[in-house]
C-alpha cells in the first residue's frame, strides 16, 4: 500500500456510511439498489471511470464507416493487448468498456485470460445477457454426485428473488415448463425463425430435447416498472456491447444505479480502488475500506456498518486475500486456508455450424439481440455419462448474405445486385459446460510483485481437467448427431482448445456452505467469520451449473441485502 502515514481521512464522520458495497457491476447495482431502497446511506467504490447512461456511449449511433478499419482492430492495437482483444464483443466500437492489458497486470502460472471492464456499470455494460435460471438439479448436483461441497440453499429459496430480478431487469422468454431450466417472470419472448423452428421440432421428436428461444436481459415490451427506469423497448439493433441510449437490455448504468440514486442515498466514487477491508479484532467485525485513488494515489479509509464485495470473483478473492489482521493473517474470513481456491469457470471450448439446403422462400423479420437454448440433457436425474455435470447449448440459424461468399467483382452494379440476395442458411451450436471445483484451481497473491498502487498481484493457476475432456467430445458428439438429425450438411466441429477465462464467468474462491471448516460464507453469503461482509458476486459460488451466472448473482444479492437490512433493523449485526 502506499505511505499509511499520509492516509487521508477527513474526518471519519465524513467518511462513515451505513453500507459500502465494492464493485458497480451486475451484482454491486443490486446491492446498492436494495440497501438505498431501504434507506441505508450507501457508498459505492468503483475502481474505474464513472460512466453515464447515453453520455458516456460514444458509438452508440457510429456507423461503420465512421470507425477506423470500419471497426476493425487495427494491427498495433492486438499487439499491445493480445490479452483482451481475444475478448467476445471486444471491438473498435466497444473497446471503451474493457481495460487494456498493461492497466491491471495478473501473474498467469497456467494460461488464463482475465477479461475485465473498469468503469461504473463493469460488465454490465458489455455482458452476454443471459437469464436462465438454475434449477434444483444444479443446486443439489454436488451433494448427489460428491463433488466440491453442499449448497446451503436449494431452488425455493432463490425463486422468489429470481422473479425480484427478473421483473425489475426486463427478461424475455417463453414458457416451456423444462424441469432442468425452470420459468420465470418473461416479457414476450423472440420467435424462431424457420430453421430454428425445424431444429427444434426435430430434437424434441428424435432426441426429447428442447430447443427454445432464450431468456434474455431485453425489454420486448415495457412494463410500468421499466419506464420508471427511462427505459425503452429493445430496437434489435444488436449493437448491446456500445451501450444502448434505448435502455433496451439491461445494466447498472441504465437501472438498478440511477435507481438508487434516485433515494438520495446512494453516494459513488469511482477511481477508487479497493486495497483492502479492515477488521477491528475488538468488535469482532469489520469496519471500513481502504482505498486509493487511481488518479492521485491518495490513500483514504471509509467506514460502515457493513460491506458488500461485489468487485467481480477474482479482484473480490484478491481483496480478502489482501485484507489481512492480527486475527486473519491469511486474508479476512480466512480461517480454514481455503481463500482463493475452488475457482472455476464455464467450458466453452466446443463449436460447430452446418448448412441447410432449402428454406429459400423464407427470411427472418430482425436481427435478434438473442439466441436460442438447447436446455442441459445430461447428469440431470443420475449420472448417465463417464463425467460429471452437463452444459447448455446456445445456437441459432441465419441466412448468410452472398458477399460471404467472396463475390467477384467486389465492386459495381453486379456486386450491388448480389449482395442484395441472400444465401443458403446456417447454422451454430456452442456449449457453456459446468467445471468441477478443485482446491488445485486456485488464486493466490504474489509475495513480489505488486501494481502501480502497491498491491500484490494476483497469481491464477486454474486449468482444465479429464472431465472437461471428456464433456467438450460429448458436446462435439452429441451437437453433430442433432445437426445431421435436422438435416444439415457440411457440418464443421471445432474444439477451440482455449485457455480458462474467455467464457469471463469466473466463479468460486469464497464460496457458500454450511460448515465454516469447508467454506467461506454460510447460506446468506456473509463471511462465517465476520459478519458484516457479505459477497455476492461470482466469487461466492459453490459449484458452476451449466446455465449463465448473471441473475443467480442479482437474486443472491437482493436476497442477501435484504436479510442485511433485517438485521440491521433488529440490531443483529
Amino acid at each position: 500500500m502506499q505511505d499509511t502515514a499520509h492516509i487521508n481521512t477527513n474526518g471519519k464522520h465524513t467518511h462513515t456510511y451505513d453500507a459500502i458495497v465494492i464493485g458497480s457491476g451486475i451484482s454491486g447495482g443490486w446491492a446498492a439498489k436494495e440497501l438505498c431502497q431501504h434507506g441505508l446511506k450507501t457508498l459505492v467504490l468503483e475502481r474505474g471511470r464513472d460512466v453515464k447512461h447515453i453520455i458516456d456511449y460514444p458509438t452508440y449511433n457510429t456507423p461503420p464507416w465512421e470507425l477506423p478499419y470500419r471497426g476493425h482492430i487495427a494491427r498495433e492495437q492486438r499487439k499491445k493487448n493480445p490479452l483482451i482483444s481475444k475478448a467476445a464483443g471486444y471491438a473498435a466500437d466497444t473497446a471503451h468498456f474493457f481495460i487494456e492489458d498493461a492497466d491491471h497486470p495478473y501473474v498467469q502460472e497456467k494460461p488464463f485470460d482475465w477479461i475485465r471492464g473498469y468503469q461504473v456499470g463493469g460488465k454490465s455494460l458489455t455482458w452476454g445477457r443471459a437469464c436462465q435460471r438454475w434449477s434444483d438439479f444444479e443446486f443439489s448436483a454436488p451433494q448427489r454426485y460428491g463433488y466440491a461441497v453442499d449448497w446451503p440453499i436449494r431452488y425455493d429459496d432463490v425463486a422468489p428473488w429470481y422473479g425480484h430480478v427478473e421483473r425489475f431487469i426486463g427478461v424475455c422468454g417463453i414458457k416451456e415448463g423444462i424441469e432442468s431450466m425452470p420459468d420465470g417472470e418473461f416479457l414476450p419472448g423472440y420467435e424462431l425463425n424457420c430453421v430454428e423452428q425445424h431444429i427444434k421440432d426435430v430434437l424434441w421428436k428424435k432426441f426429447k430435447r428442447h430447443y427454445v428461444s432464450g431468456r434474455w436481459a431485453h425489454i420486448t415490451q415495457p412494463q410500468e416498472i421499466h419506464t420508471q427506469q427511462g427505459r425503452g423497448q429493445c430496437q434489435n439493433r444488436n449493437l448491446c456491447m456500445r451501450g444502448c441510449p434505448y435502455g433496451g437490455y439491461f445494466s447498472s448504468v441504465t437501472s438498478t444505479l440511477p435507481w438508487a440514486q434516485k433515494t438520495g442515498n446512494l453516494t459513488v466514487a469511482p477511481h477508487s480502488v479497493v486495497h483492502s477491508i479492515m477488521y477491528d479484532e475488538e468488535k469482532g467485525r469489520a469496519t471500513g475500506v481502504r482505498v486509493i485513488n487511481a488518479q492521485t494515489n491518495e490513500a483514504t479509509e471509509y467506514f460502515a456498518r457493513i460491506i458488500f464485495v461485489n468487485a467481480s470473483a477474482l479482484n473480490t478473492n484478491l481483496i480478502l486475500l489482501n485484507s489481512t489482521s492480527d486475527r486473519f493473517p491469511n486474508g479476512l474470513g480466512n480461517d480454514n486456508g481455503l481463500l482463493g481456491k475452488y475457482i472455476c469457470f464455464h467450458n466453452y471450448r466446443g463449436n460447430m455450424g452446418g448448412d441447410f439446403e432449402g428454406f429459400k422462400d423464407k427470411y427472418y423479420r430482425v436481427t435478434r439481440p438473442v439466441e436460442c437454448i438447447i436446455a442441459n440433457y445430461r447428469n440431470l436425474h443420475r449420472q448417465e455419462t463417464d463425467f460429471i455435470g452437463g452444459y447448455t447449448i446456445f445456437s441459432g440459424a441465419y441466412r448468410e448474405k452472398l458477399s460471404d461468399k467472396g463475390i467477384e467483382p467486389m465492386l459495381g452494379a453486379a456486386f450491388k445486385e448480389a449482395i442484395s440476395e441472400p444465401g443458403t442458411w446456417g447454422a451454430y451450436m456452442y456449449m457453456q459446460g459446468e467445471t468441477i471445483p478443485k482446491a488445485s484451481n486456485h488464486v493466490r497473491l504474489s509475495p513480489d510483485q505488486r501494481d502501480q498502487w502497491g498491491i500484490p498481484l494476483l497469481v491464477t493457476s486454474v486449468g482444465y481437467d479429464d472431465n472437461d475432456e471428456k464433456m467438450v467430445q460429448d458436446f462435439l458428439e452429441q451437437g453433430r448427431a442433432m445437426l445431421e438429425a435436422a438435416g444439415a450438411v457440411n457440418i464443421r466441429t471445432n474444439d477451440t482448445k482455449q485457455p480458462p477465462g474467455l467464457d469471463i464467468h469466473e466463479m468460486g474462491g469464497a464460496r457458500m456452505g454450511h460448515d465454516p471448516a469447508t467454506s467461506l460464507l454460510n447460506k446468506w453469503n456473509q463471511l462465517h467469520h465476520c459478519q458484516n461482509v457479505f459477497v455476492t458476486d461470482g466469487a461466492c459460488m459453490t459449484s458452476t451449473g451449466n446455465q449463465s451466472p448473471s441473475i443467480l448473482y442479482m437474486a443472491l444479492t437482493a436476497r442477501a441485502a435484504n436479510y442485511a437490512v433485517e438485521r440491521l433493523k433488529k440490531a443483529e449485526m
